[in-house]
This record gives C-alpha cells, structure tokens and sequence, in this order.
C-alpha cells in the first residue's frame, strides 16, 4: 500500500495532459493483443478534437515562395496582420481601409461594383484584403499597388468583368491587379476572368511576389511580368489554373529569378479561345519550370535566346508547336523551401483547390477550429495520397489542418516540411490497424536518381519537420526486408522521423526493426519535445532513439527478432545534448515473443562521435518483460553508459531488478523531478 501512495504521489502533473486515456497500465493480461492490439480499449481512440483556433487562419495567413524571402527592409509577407479586421460590402468602404496608412485585414463580404468602370483602388502597404468564403467579389475594376508599396496581400476574391467588348484591348487598362515597382506581394485562391487588360501585371522592378492557387480564365492577356530593363524581379508562380487564355500565360520579362511550378494551364478544344503560347521566359529571364500539366496548349514553352529555362518533370497533352529549354538558370531551394506534386495529379489537384475558398474569409465566429483535408484511395476523398494533402497545406498556416486519411494500405512516404506546422492525420477506420503509411528504403537504399544512399534520417517512410504536429489511429511502417537485402551496407530503416518541436503521437502503431522511431530536433541547439501515448512501438535495434525531449507515455514497446530468427537488440539510444532531457518512458510495458535476457534497455549514441552530448533514458513505472537483461545498458562506440544518464525507478515484472552498479535506481527526490511534466515544460498535448 505504501508503494501505492508513493507512486500517485510521484505523478506530478499527469492530470493536466487531456489524452482521455486510463492512467496506468496493470496485468499483463491487459497487454495481449486483441482486434487493435489490445491496448487500452478502442474508446481512447474516439476522442473528439477540443482545440480551437487561436485567431482566423486567412487573418494570420503569411506567404511561400520569394514573398516569404526577406528583402528590402521586409521580413517575409503577412499583409494587415498586425492590424484590426474590418469587414466592408461598399466600394467606399473598401476604399477607405485599402488606402489607409494602417495595417488592417479587409474582409470582403460583398459583390462591389466599381464606378467608374476600369477603376484600380491604390492599395497601400501592410493589408491583407480577402472574400469572405466566395462572396467577395470586385466587378469592373481591381487594385494598383504602387512604387514601394509592400506587403500586401491579396486572397480568395472573385475580380471580374471589366471587358469592354474588344477581345485585343489596346485602349482600356483595366487589370484585376497591377503592380508597378511594389515588392512582397502575395495573390492566392483569387477568381480572376474577363478584364479589359491583363488579369495580372507584374511590372517596373515588382518583385518578392508569389502568385498561387488562382484560377484566371476567359481573357487575352493572362499574366504579364516585366516592362522593365532592370533584371532584379524574383517571383514565384505555382498551384494556378490558367486556362482559355490567349497570351502571358505567364509572359516573363527580364525576371532575375522566376519560379513555375505545379501550374495547369488548360486550352480548350473547340472554343473560340486559341493559345498562342504558354509560359515564356523573355529578355534576360532565368526560369526554372516544375512538375507543370499543359493540356492542348499551343507553343507551351518558349524562350529567347538570351533567357533560360530549365524544366524538369512537366507533362504535355495534346499540344504542339515550340517546347524549349536551355541554359542552367537557379535553384529555389537556395531561397525558400517548397514541396513539389506529381505533375500527373495537378489538373485534378487544382480543379478542386484553385480559387475562392469557401472556409477563406469567413466570420471569427464561424472559422471551425480546424480545416480537414480527406484522403482516400479509392478517389473518394479530395486527394488519392497522403503527401498530396499535405503539399495542399497552405505554407506558414496559423491554425490545426487535419488530413483524415480513410482506410487503405498508403504506399508511399510523407514528409511534413518546416512550413506546414498545426497538421493533424488522422486515420479513419474502427482501428489504428485499418490506415497504413509504408515503405521499404533502408540507410544504405541507392537514390533513384544516382545521388548516393537514403542514410538513417533519409529512410524515414514518414518524416516530421513542422511543429505542433499529431498523429493518430493509423500505423506508420518501415518493411525494408533486411534478409533480401543482404548485400545493403546500411539497414538501418526508420519508419517515422520527427524533426520538430510539440509533436503528438496519440494512438498509433509505429513498426519497424532497427531503427524504427527517430526522435530528432531540428539542429542540435533546439528544443524538440515529443509525446507518444497509447502506442505500440516495434524493432529490435537502437528502435527508439534519436536527441529530442521525448514521452513514452502509456504505451507497449514490442522486442522483435531479427531478420534471422535470433534474438538481441537495444530499446534506446539517446543522442541528447548536455543540459537537455533525453528519453523517458514511463507507465508503460516492455515485452515480446523473444528469448529471455536478450535485450538492453538502450545505451547512448554519441552520434558523429560528439563527446558533449550526455544521452539519458529514464525507464519508470513500466512493466519489463523476461526479454530485458538484468544489466539493461551497455556501451556504445567506445563511449561508456555509466558516463550518461541511464536510471530506472519503481519498475515491476519479470525484467525488472534492484538496485546495483550495473541497474541504478532513482532516488523518490530524483524520481519528483523526472515526471512527464517535467519533460514538456509549458505544453500540454491536447488531441486536436
């Protein structure tokens, strides 16, 4: 009974994490696997999201591409941010806060028609002007941002109609957005159609702008960039669908750097709109042109003899006339990072995500607290690929994104980049077992495109660089079969990495052999905390490791075999920085179908040989099946354990022992200031 007592009295802290989950697990019965491995009762898998946003994402929303680039003064683009939300319906109302020396968030709610026709309200700086859902719309007229106005940002509106009857206007500048020496500008998930001009003009020295996820359609002149002889424009232009548009699809003049990518431009047989060509680098342009569909677009891809183009993994349908390239121009990801679709996907990926948004703009009151993205196999959902959904994230949300991934066997590997932070995926089915992330490379699987092996970090089925990221009720998968693969020099095969800090493993079953459980932190100098609860982590050798703060909380690590039938591994390998927390394991069951004293708790990796580290694992309140040595560390690469932080306490089962040189045991003093609390510091994982 004393033992009882000392052990509630030692959880400081537990009852603030709302997992909704029993708090310990008992008999070891409780542990058998049953229909979902039977761990805890599937009830813990039913919880609803509780978390609400903090504050509208389009309100907070900042940019990709070279808008996000800091320059001139500017860091990033994040238009009114700062300022207050307004809501206008008039053109006088929108007037008056678009030309407003303040930052404000400008919701239109409302169709406004321009008088005088033609009219361009003069936008100024720090503004985030957006429909509300797909009611914001400007007839007959648009927006001019002029020489130094920045940081602006331009989302979810329909900017329509100012055509005045002549297909080849040379007499009416009517734009949907003209920009003229402006510079960190953001145009995204706008309706742009049937102006007397140019839906969008780039010109006179604009530069930092990124334009994606538009539709611009039914128009002569689509989108052109230049007017100038300077080379100084860095622009980024992706995820649009451009279509039944004549010329400037885009037209790019003089663009120091002009990325393309995931476009669709779309020509339309048997209309009385003809393409006469599609993306064209002019004057002194560098272009790079990515994984782009073209479908019955005439002279798709043109340059001058002074510009280049480099292409790389477009698809052409049914066009015909010049296709060029030439030249070695820049590589984007010196400036912004950025995550590519497969160009086979983009028509249907843009058919469904281009334009007005009708979760965009809405009323604070009425924003849910989480957007949901659906992927299914079967095509049922929006997206047939979980990485398709997460390349959908807008870049820099503010707010939770869940994917909701249906049940199915996902073939493939995600990665969730540093710029799609708040994404949940989730699977759907009755079980963690009916959703399926998987694949097969290893550290030593050769690159398909000659460059040299995967290595650990690289093998990752699933790897996790955002912040605040969860998963749950699905299993994430490494099959590399190292028996085939024999004559692999490396067989280390990570099945989920996380690189990142607030990461929430809640449900699911993370399966692997070496190396399964990669815990890293972004650099070695930044936090990285992760908490895994009601899991089953699986592997043989060194399948929990890695250098960030990490919770095993509540959870079954499952020993396995190797390849060849024996038995013998390591649970952990700590890499942790001095100063830092390592691993903790805590009220949970070590066990599996191995022979008796054939594992080791963990031993620590200096990784890259790094004597400043100090790795720690803490082994507490758990449940140590007969697998377990009774000598649970040992070394590594020539570095001893007892030089590190390695330390058990009030563990039960057939594994466990007393205290010795070789098995230290916290003291009740040390074991009050190693509880999960103490590991998250400020952050309470709520399931969202």
């Amino acid at each position: 009974m004393s033992e009882n007592r000392n052990n509630a009295r030692h959880r400081r802290g537990r009852s603030v994490l709302a997992v909704g989950v029993p708090v310990v697990l008992t008999a070891a019965g409780a542990l058998a696997y049953g229909p979902d491995l039977g761990l805890l009762g599937a009830g813990a898998q039913q919880r609803a999201a509780a978390a609400t946003a903090a504050a509208p994402a389009w309100a907070t929303a900042v940019a990709d591409g070279f808008a996000s680039v800091d320059s001139q003064g500017q860091k990033g683009t994040y238009g009114g941010r700062d300022g207050q939300v307004v809501t206008v319906r008039t053109q006088a109302e929108l007037e008056k806060y678009a030309t407003a020396t303040e930052p404000y968030v400008i919701v239109v709610a409302a169709t406004i028609d321009m008088n005088p026709v033609g009219k361009e309200i003069k936008v100024r700086s720090d503004k985030t002007i957006v429909g509300s859902g797909t009611s914001g719309h400007i007839v007959g007229g648009g927006f001019f941002l002029g020489s130094g106005v920045h940081n602006v940002i331009i989302r979810n509106l329909t900017i329509r109609d100012a055509y005045q009857g002549v297909w080849n206007d040379k007499e009416h500048d009517f734009d949907a957005i003209q920009m003229d020496g402006a510079h960190h500008v953001w145009i995204d998930h706008n309706d742009l159609r049937h102006m007397a001009d140019g839906l969008i003009d780039v010109r006179k020295d604009s530069t930092n702008v990124t334009v994606s996820w538009n539709k611009m359609s039914d128009d002569n002149k689509a989108f052109g960039i230049g007017w100038t002889d300077n080379v100084v424009t860095d622009i980024t232009i992706h995820h649009n669908w451009i279509r039944e548009t004549e010329q400037r699809n885009p037209s790019t003049d003089n663009a120091a750097h002009a990325h393309l990518y995931n476009n669709f431009l779309e020509d339309v047989a048997g209309t009385d709109i003809k393409s006469s060509y599609g993306n064209y680098s002019r004057g002194k342009t560098a272009m790079v042109l990515e994984n782009s569909y073209f479908q019955g677009v005439n002279n798709p891809v043109i340059k001058d003899a002074t510009a280049t183009l480099v292409q790389r993994g477009n698809v052409f349908s049914g066009t015909s006339g010049r296709n060029e390239s030439g030249g070695a121009a820049f590589d984007p990801k010196v400036y912004y990072s950025y995550a590519l679709d497969a160009a086979s996907n983009v028509p249907s990926l843009l058919k469904a995500g281009a334009g007005p948004r009708s979760s965009i703009g809405a009323s604070a009151v009425s924003v849910k607290a989480a957007t949901t993205l659906t992927v299914a196999k079967d095509g049922s959902g929006q997206y047939s690929t979980v990485q398709a959904a997460v390349n959908a994230v807008p870049a820099n949300n503010a707010s939770r994104i869940v994917i909701a991934v249906k049940p199915g066997t996902y073939r493939e590997t995600v990665k969730v980049p540093a710029n799609r932070p708040h994404v949940t995926i989730q699977g759907t089915g009755g079980s963690r077992k009916d959703t399926v992330i998987v694949y097969n490379n290893a550290a030593g699987t050769p690159k398909p495109d000659g460059s040299g092996t995967y290595g650990t970090g690289g093998s990752a089925t699933v790897a996790v660089e955002a912040d605040d990221f969860q998963a749950r009720n699905l299993t994430v998968s490494n099959d590399f079969d190292e028996k085939a693969n024999q004559n692999l020099s490396g067989h280390q095969a990570v099945a989920l990495r996380t690189a990142a800090d607030k990461v929430f493993l809640d449900g699911v079953i993370v399966d692997g052999d070496q190396d399964t459980l990669l815990l890293d932190t972004a650099a070695k100098d930044r936090l990285g905390r992760v908490y895994v609860a009601n899991t089953y982590v699986m592997g043989n050798v060194d399948f929990i490791f890695g250098r960030a703060t990490a919770v095993v909380d509540r959870s079954v690590i499952t020993l396995k075999k190797r390849w060849d039938g024996s038995s013998g591994g390591y649970v952990t390998a700590p890499s942790t920085a001095a100063n830092r927390k390592g691993i903790l394991i805590t009220d949970s069951a070590v066990g599996g179908d191995v022979s008796a004293s054939s594992f080791y708790l963990g031993r620590p990796w200096h990784a890259g040989g790094d004597a400043t580290l100090d790795p720690q694992t803490t082994v507490r309140n758990t449940t140590l099946g007969a697998a377990v040595k009774s000598t649970p560390w040992t070394d590594m690469s020539g570095f001893s354990w007892k030089d590190d932080r390695f330390a058990e306490y009030r563990n039960s089962g057939a594994g466990s022992g007393s205290a010795s040189t070789d098995r230290p045991q916290l003291t009740d003093a040390q074991a009050a200031a190693q509880e999960v609390a103490d590991w998250l510091g400020d952050w309470t994982p709520t399931a969202s």
